[in-house]
């Protein structure tokens, strides 16, 4: 009579099935809300060091383009109490914003002066710009003619948008983009490194041409006579003749710069 025990063990067999189990792991376990939430929990403390970078990178552009339109002139202090008041800003976002404009060299700090614009001797032009001409006419001379005409799309578009900047008077744009324009032109070549090296002066480049533009728009020359000047140099190219680009490049720059 005790084999009846049997149907016992068969109930256990039975009873132990673990699939509740499963479907109650497999709902807990779904780790995505929590990544979801997480980030949203830490929102907050995340925006605020993104907040105060682009706050100072705003400080700087507006500095800049004072500085490159010819709104602040080479030696001129720039004075907090007024730079704070004129952007919006506390005095930290304004001298970390002051950092980066030295660091590009476009400012100076001087002892007792404080922070003041760059200033830039006959020496600095010469070196920039005779560094600037010899970049540029080795370009010419692997460049032209333009064996990839896809790369001349690039000048195009810099010279767009120095005449759209002429029409309305940014000076800044006009500048930034002018040294696009001539960028591209190095670019035509082909040759990484000599893209560098045209790169390495690139802010102290921007600066001589603002200083440039300011003295041409005040002594013989408007913004829209300035661009048209650009855009016989890039039709030059387009024609193929290397030579002709390089007696084009040397009345377009070094000996612009230096006509007073």
């Amino acid at each position: 009579m005790t084999p009846p025990a049997l149907p016992a063990p068969r109930r256990s067999s039975v009873t132990p099935p673990a699939l509740p189990a499963p479907p109650r792991t497999s709902v807990t376990s779904p780790p995505l809300p929590a990544p979801t939430a997480s980030p949203a929990g830490s929102a907050a403390p995340a925006r605020a060091p993104i907040n105060a970078p682009s706050l100072v990178h705003l400080a700087a552009e507006s500095i800049r383009e004072m500085i490159l339109s010819g709104r602040l002139s080479p030696g001129d202090r720039l004075i907090e109490e007024r730079l704070t008041e004129e952007l919006g800003i506390s005095r930290p976002p304004l001298r970390e914003a002051l950092r980066l404009l030295q660091q590009e060299g476009l400012i100076e700090t001087r002892p007792r002066r404080g922070s003041v614009v760059a200033t830039l001797t006959d020496q600095d032009v010469f070196e920039i710009l005779t560094m600037r001409t010899a970049l540029e006419r080795l370009a010419v001379e692997l460049g032209v003619p333009v064996r990839e005409p896809e790369r001349l799309e690039t000048c195009r578009t810099a010279l767009a948008r120095m005449e759209a900047c002429a029409r309305v008077e940014d000076r800044a744009g006009l500048v930034t983009n002018a040294y696009a324009f001539h960028a591209s032109i190095v670019a035509l070549a082909g040759h990484r490194r000599l893209n560098e090296s045209y790169a390495a002066v690139q802010q102290q480049q921007i600066l001589c041409m603002a200083r440039n533009l300011y003295a041409r728009e005040h002594e013989y020359e408007d913004l829209v006579t300035h661009v048209a000047r650009h855009r016989h140099l890039l039709d030059v190219i387009e024609a193929g003749d290397p030579d002709a680009v390089l007696a084009e490049l040397a009345v377009h720059g070094e000996r612009s710069f230096l006509q007073r």
